[in-house]
């Protein structure tokens, strides 16, 4: 078998004929992210794939980095591993690639999770994206580095029921995504605008988010579940932006809840 076009980890694949959820990490983050998202959902039937998306961990990066060009990864990974479809989760920054996945091939997506994310990045402007940049890379230019920019931000992204261990998990992810990674993919995201996309959705879909979180606040998670015929809403709450990690029981409840309504699809 070729080398895979991402690297990941993986549970449950031993499960022949189960269905396949694709995690995608947000920004700050990698494979590792979905520590417990991975096992439970390999223990409720489900062969698991947790994605380095491209520049992290061991996946080499791409150009130009689009989400576009993330998006021509992830399908690749698909052809590799033999899904057809799969369900994607996605977390923040990973929540917008599925949103433009399930836009440009809606064949390859069986249902969605679109978890601590928006349809759209900032306002239309162009100014207020320019100033986000700014404010997010003033710690790097300042030589603070990601380990820097990591202690400075990730409390700012927590509700305020996460425990040291998670802001210490949140801090190390962050802190070990390369820079250069981290200012493309950012500077990637500033141009995502898939609300127009968002009737057009077909598939089970999951919107979720913290009622803490103050990047995708649960006003902006009910403005999409409220666009996406069918779909359901969860807001967690005391969590945050980093729903996964603060609040991995109620997060995985929330789940384990969608996945037990969706139909079984069968893989080769």
């Amino acid at each position: 078998m070729s080398a895979a076009p991402l690297a990941y980890q993986a549970w449950g694949t031993d499960q022949r004929g189960a269905p396949w959820a694709v995690l995608l990490h947000g920004v700050g983050g990698g494979h590792a992210a979905w520590a417990a998202q991975g096992p439970a959902l390999a223990a409720a039937g489900w062969r698991v794939v947790a994605v380095d998306l491209p520049g992290y961990g061991a996946s080499a990066p791409v150009q130009p980095y689009t989400l576009a060009s993330m998006a021509q990864q992830v399908l690749a990974l698909l052809d590799h591993i033999g899904a057809a479809s799969a369900w994607l989760v996605g977390h923040s920054m990973g929540g917008m690639l599925a949103q433009d996945i399930a836009a440009s091939v809606p064949q390859r997506v069986a249902a969605l999770a679109l978890c601590n994310t928006s349809p759209a990045f900032g306002k239309p402007d162009g100014a207020w994206q320019a100033e986000f940049l700014r404010q997010r890379f003033a710690p790097l230019d300042a030589g603070l580095g990601m380990p820097g920019l990591a202690a400075q931000l990730v409390p700012t992204m927590l509700g305020p029921q996460a425990t040291a261990q998670a802001q210490a998990q949140a801090t190390a992810l962050m802190s070990g995504v390369p820079e250069a990674t981290y200012r493309a993919a950012l500077a990637a995201l500033v141009a995502f605008d898939r609300r127009a996309a968002l009737g057009r959705i077909g598939v089970p879909t999951l919107v979720l988010t913290g009622a803490q979180d103050r990047a995708a606040p649960p006003e902006v998670a009910q403005g999409m579940a409220q666009r996406i015929a069918g779909s359901t809403l969860a807001v967690l709450p005391g969590a945050g932006h980093l729903a996964p990690l603060e609040a991995p029981e109620v997060f995985n409840a929330a789940l384990m809840s969608f996945a037990a309504h969706l139909p079984h699809r069968t893989a080769p």
